[in-house]
């Protein structure tokens, strides 16, 4: 089965309003400046080996959906890159500011840091590239199983997502919830 671009962008956009609707009330909603973590392998969305096929077409196709939608909800996207930059991550300077994060000396290409973080540098306002966000990502999608989850906060709660693939990528989405803490006379 041939993936196309319009595909993609279909899929991203399906996935995404899943993820937020997931993320709209209670305990996992989502507040101005919260982070959301997405990693992805595009050589899986064009149903390749990872890192075998990095495409900056299908990564611009999933960017030109995401950040819009993250942008209009006054959030923070980290993108985070392949492993050969050890999941280093992209992210507006604002954000690396917020939060504090540690700016790292590394430009993302194709190859060591993969398509989806060379968007995040061209797409975003001021990016820059930190060694971690000290796992403050109040929610995330994982597309081709880059795992995340180290940059998620500690109580990560998987979402059972209907959408689950983005071309030939399986995506899972995760979002996180305060600790429950005390014994049996606390409530919550």
């Amino acid at each position: 089965m041939e993936i196309t671009i319009a595909d993609i962008k279909k899929q991203t956009m399906e996935a995404m309003e899943e993820l937020l609707e997931n993320c709209s009330e209670g305990n996992y909603k989502l507040r101005e400046g919260d982070i959301i973590i997405i990693g992805c392998s595009t050589s899986k969305v064009m149903g390749y080996h990872m890192g075998s096929h990095s495409t900056e077409d299908s990564a611009r196709a999933i960017m030109e959906i995401v950040l819009p939608i993250i942008r209009s909800k006054k959030l923070f996207l980290a993108c985070q890159c392949c492993e050969h930059l050890n999941r280093a991550l992209v992210v507006e300077r604002a954000c690396m500011e917020k939060y504090d994060f540690t700016q790292v000396s590394v430009r993302p290409a194709l190859h060591a840091g993969g398509a989806w973080s060379v968007q995040a540098m061209q797409q975003f306002d001021d990016p820059v590239v930190v060694e971690d966000i000290k796992a403050c990502a109040r929610a995330g999608m994982d597309i081709g199983g880059v795992f995340i989850g180290m940059h998620m906060r500690t109580v990560c709660v998987p979402i059972h997502n209907e959408n689950t693939a983005i071309g030939s990528a399986n995506i899972t989405m995760a979002h996180s919830r305060p600790k429950l803490i005390g014994g049996e006379r606390a409530q919550y």
